[in-house]
């Protein structure tokens, strides 16, 4: 968690703020302008917010691209979890910035969401609104308005959040949390409006598309702009309302941090001894993975039951390539899987520490000294006994560290001073 000895300062903070503070009085003045001076209706009105939120997904996606600390992924989820945890990154020349390989995993599932979130709220709210009922006059403003609107949302990103360092602060998960409340803003007063004016103009089994987005008065567009101006209003002062919550001992469930982007330690006291899995306990780990991730056999089920099918038709040649994915992929997948997780891995184990190592990118993967652990074991499953191998196990207050498939434990074991646990033979 990031030191308070350095905490800004108020004066500070509200300068940080002034760029946000000028982006959210010109994204909330268009809108009003539009309304009260060039006679939008509620068409002109959700569409140029359904346009905008786009605009805030397209310019999260960047802030996640460049987050500057690592996002936090399940450490056991099949691949991405092992290479959440290398800490590497590619360096950007000349501007200190960099992408972050635990950033590029998250990104194939954040912008997914954020085109569904995007496509839902257009379909269901300004889809309705907007069909049929922008006038030309009004289609001109709009996009300027929706030009302005990207122009703004850039120069905050770029001088708020990459000019004034914010990207340090934050990971791709925690860039892009924003963009959900602005969604929630602009569903809200869509819904509103087409809920009202639906309820006031439609009669009987009407269709909703037949609603008339000119009936749509003055007053109500007013309040559906105020609306959106309040939750913009929210999320400017987020940090007084996390600081309120942490103050109040509230859990609201986003109060949570990034985790550290600094490297862990890899230095160690001599004598430092090094070991790892052997060649045998990596092949067996690796045939045995599937057992641990029963959706590598739904993988293999699919391709299975697709070239039974092929074979009902006699055709061969496609029965022997789905055959061939239906084993090859699966255990493809836990291979590198494993490997990532324990193959490409050593242990040095020095006079203060037993570090993890990847041998795949030279980073540590992390450190324990002694007395971090709160229990100390060794197993020996039915893998184990068969390889004359064991599991050393390093209990945490928090977390827990499995090292199989080592034929000598002994170097690791050293660094404690705690007794280890071993089953009764």
């Amino acid at each position: 968690m990031p030191s308070t000895d350095h905490a800004p300062r108020p004066e500070a903070r509200a300068e940080d703020r002034r760029p946000r503070a000028v982006g959210f009085v010109l994204s909330n003045a268009l809108p009003l302008v539009g309304v009260v001076a060039l006679g939008w209706n509620a068409a002109a009105l959700m569409a140029l917010y359904w346009f905008e939120l786009g605009i805030a997904s397209l310019w999260a996606v960047v802030r996640a691209l460049f987050a500057g600390r690592p996002s936090e992924i399940e450490r056991d989820a099949l691949l991405v979890g092992p290479l959440a945890q290398r800490r590497v990154s590619l360096s950007i020349p000349r501007t200190g910035l960099e992408i972050r390989l635990s950033s590029l995993l998250v990104l194939p599932v954040i912008v997914p969401v954020l085109a569904v979130v995007w496509l839902f709220v257009g379909a269901l709210t300004v889809g309705v609104v907007a069909d049929g009922g922008l006038a030309p006059g009004a289609l001109d403003t709009v996009a300027l308005a929706i030009v302005a609107v990207f122009v703004g949302e850039g120069t905050t990103t770029l001088v708020d959040y990459f000019g004034r360092g914010e990207y340090r602060d934050h990971s791709a998960q925690t860039a892009i949390r924003g963009v959900f409340a602005h969604g929630a803003a602009v569903f809200l007063g869509a819904l509103f409006t087409v809920t009202i004016v639906g309820a006031a103009t439609l009669e009987g089994d009407t269709p909703i598309a037949a609603l008339d987005p000119d009936a749509v008065g003055l007053p109500l567009l007013l309040g559906v702009v105020a609306v959106k101006a309040a939750f913009d209003l929210a999320g400017l002062y987020s940090d007084r309302l996390a600081a309120f919550d942490d103050a109040s001992a509230l859990d609201l469930g986003f109060s949570s941090d990034p985790p550290s982007p600094e490297p862990v330690d890899g230095s160690l006291a001599e004598p430092v001894r090094t070991v790892r899995q052997s060649g045998r306990a990596r092949l067996a780990g690796a045939l045995t993975t599937p057992l641990a991730h029963p959706g590598l056999w739904y993988v293999a089920g699919a391709f299975a039951l697709v070239g039974l099918l092929f074979a009902i038709g006699g055709n061969w040649a496609t029965v022997g390539t789905l055959a061939a994915a239906a084993v090859g992929l699966p255990l493809g997948v836990a291979t590198l899987d494993h490997e990532l997780r324990y193959g490409l891995v050593s242990y040095r184990a020095g006079a203060d520490a037993l570090v993890a190592h990847d041998r795949l990118f030279g980073a540590t993967l992390w450190r324990v000294e002694p007395w971090d652990e709160t229990a100390l074991r060794v197993t020996r499953g039915r893998l184990d006994r068969r390889l004359g191998t064991e599991t050393v196990v390093i209990e945490l207050r928090d977390d827990e560290y499995r090292i199989p498939g080592l034929a000598d434990p002994e170097p690791v074991l050293s660094v404690f001073d705690r007794r280890a646990e071993r089953p009764a033979d």
